[in-house]
């Protein structure tokens, strides 16, 4: 012990020493190579019988190439620290160094000593074996420095790295020459086939996805960090489901786009989280077609305060609206919604709106007062279980409150109106299902006689909502669990709500009268899959209990009804469908 101890310090200091000196130590070893290199060549040329050549004559030649390229190597650079040790750029210098030394030593040699000092094939090659010499002692010098970097297997974390493309190879790397690391990889994985033979830094590659378990077992690994910056939510979602099933927590790195430099470092793993396995697509909108709809208009939105409402509210204020109107019946929430998009919230200004969208005298009062060119209708009551035990209230509010809102609307002479629908709307089986459609229904009718253009816009759950699934989750496993899931099988689609959001003020540009305009949701997310990572990722022992479906709850969501047809004619993740109208006469609150 005493003695590997001894061992391991003279390493250490040797090392130190090189990085004080590298400059001088590197300058010394090259004139060493080239010396070394002359001698390897004379006696290859001689078959070992230096009695055939001159012994002075030998030294004077090495001596010369050893002078040349201390002459060459400042002026490339090699001895100035222009270059990172042991680089590729380095390696190209010493080569570039190692021919012009080569070339004049060849040339000096045979022309201007007579007798000469070697023969030309002697000079070229000393100058080959010189720059294999050379190029060894980087190695050599540069692996070692490598292993001192590393760090320690018994403090840090075992990892398993999946992609074993530019960024794993990077991270991988980036680990392996931290000594402060916390994760130690042991190896990757990748399901190309071609790279299945890879090794970086030492660490193999074991295989694809299917070798995640057996990977875990053979290594000892106990985490997972997915390395591939533009992978998709599917992937990351079978990672993830792989992950648990092998007993291992999961990491990755961001998109391209969030990463923190241009190259990948420790620092930019960071925890999965339910963004990653939604994976959603990247969002291109017409800003010159909103902007045209939206800046220097009256822009009201109802439901100011709640999730979507709220994020509406301080994307369109980024185009410059004319006065941006904001209702709610919730005078704590309007506050909030204040602070987040001026910094303060005084509640100083009429465009703070307490009113109740039930009450069509209030909602004239403030279409009279304000005039809208354009609405924004996010308000509604949404928690299906409630909306069962009292349907009276759901039709009150979504229902009867959207009606006062369209007929107000067409009275003002309202430019544009967008109503915010749910995907429960499609073939509904809730209340809350079914008064959402008519609200669709009703915003169609109005669409035929009124001047202005009037659509609405569905979609499914927002991520981060007040009430989602994700919140109780989060909540539930802050209490200690279990976590509770209506079925094993049950699905529904998700989106972020400052992507819904997007989606919802490009929809408003394109739409046309009558139309629901349906956002792509992409793939339906199983809940119970959602429940199981979000109890692995906790650390603690959360169980997960199957409540059964509850009354009017669809086991699997739709965005599209029976006999429609969605066509995406004005943007790639926005379809339209025509809402067919509802006889406004059948409703007594008309």
């Amino acid at each position: 012990m005493g003695q590997e101890s001894t061992t391991h310090g003279a390493r250490a200091f040797v090392l130190r020493t090189f990085g004080r000196n590298r400059m001088v130590v590197q300058a010394l070893m090259d004139v060493s190579a080239w010396c070394a290199g002359m001698w390897l060549a004379v006696l290859l040329r001689f078959d070992g019988d230096l009695g055939q050549w001159r012994v002075r004559s030998v030294m004077a030649a090495a001596l010369l190439g050893g002078t040349l390229q201390l002459v060459a190597g400042l002026g490339l650079g090699l001895y100035i620290g222009r270059w990172r040790f042991g680089s590729f750029d380095e390696v190209a210098a010493v080569t570039r160094g190692a021919i012009t030394v080569t070339a004049l030593l060849a040339i000096i040699a045979r022309w201007c000593f007579e007798p000469r000092l070697v023969p030309t094939s002697v000079s070229l090659a000393a100058g080959l074996f010189a720059l294999l010499l050379m190029g060894m002692t980087r190695y050599a010098w540069r692996s070692a420095i490598d292993r001192r970097l590393r760090p320690s297997l018994d403090a840090s974390r075992k990892v398993l790295v999946f992609g074993a493309g530019e960024a794993g190879v990077q991270l991988v790397t980036a680990m392996l020459r931290n000594p402060e690391s916390p994760w130690y990889p042991v190896a990757l994985l990748d399901d190309d086939p071609a790279k299945h033979k890879l090794r970086v830094l030492g660490v193999p590659v074991l295989g694809g996805r299917d070798r995640l378990t057996a990977a875990a077992e053979s290594t000892g690994a106990d985490h997972l960090i997915v390395a591939i910056p533009s992978g998709t939510g599917e992937l990351v979602r079978d990672l993830s489901n792989a992950a648990l099933d092998a007993n291992l927590s999961v990491s990755l790195l961001p998109p391209v786009d969030h990463l923190i430099g241009a190259d990948v470092t420790v620092s930019d793993v960071r925890p999965i989280d339910e963004r990653d396995l939604l994976g959603r697509h990247e969002i291109t909108t017409d800003v010159d077609q909103i902007a045209g709809y939206l800046t220097g208009k009256v822009v009201l939105v109802t439901g100011a305060g709640g999730s979507i409402g709220s994020e509406l509210c301080r994307q369109i204020d980024r185009f410059g609206p004319a006065r941006l109107v904001m209702v709610d019946r919730d005078e704590s929430a309007l506050h909030a919604v204040q602070m987040s998009i001026e910094g303060r919230a005084l509640l100083d200004t009429r465009n703070l709106v307490v009113a109740d969208i039930r009450d069509a005298a209030r909602i004239d009062e403030v279409f009279d007062e304000h005039r809208p060119d354009v609405v924004f209708h996010t308000a509604a009551l949404k928690h299906l279980p409630l909306l069962e035990m009292y349907p009276e209230e759901g039709e009150k509010t979504n229902v009867a409150g959207t009606l006062h809102l369209l007929l107000s609307a067409e009275r003002t002479g309202v430019a544009r109106f967008v109503n915010i629908s749910t995907d429960k709307a499609a073939d509904p089986t809730s209340v809350l299902g079914r008064t959402k459609r008519t609200a669709e229904q009703l915003t169609a009718a109005v669409a035929e006689r009124a001047s202005g253009t009037y659509l609405s816009v569905r979609f499914g759950n927002v991520l981060g909502s007040r009430g989602s699934v994700l919140e109780a989750f989060r909540k539930q496993i802050a209490a200690g669990g279990p976590l509770t899931v209506t079925h094993p099988e049950v699905t529904r689609y998700f989106m972020l709500v400052e992507e819904a959001v997007q989606l919802v003020i490009q929809a408003g540009a394109i739409g046309s009268d009558g139309e629901a305009l349906v956002l792509d949701m992409g793939q339906p997310v199983r809940i119970a899959d959602v429940a199981r990572r979000l109890a692995a990722q906790s650390g603690r022992p959360i169980g997960i209990v199957y409540t059964g479906l509850r009354p009017g709850e669809k086991l699997h969501e739709v965005l599209l009804g029976a006999g429609e047809l969605g066509h995406r004619r004005a943007h790639p993740l926005i379809s339209h469908v025509q809402v067919p109208p509802i006889a406004l006469e059948a409703f007594t609150y008309v």
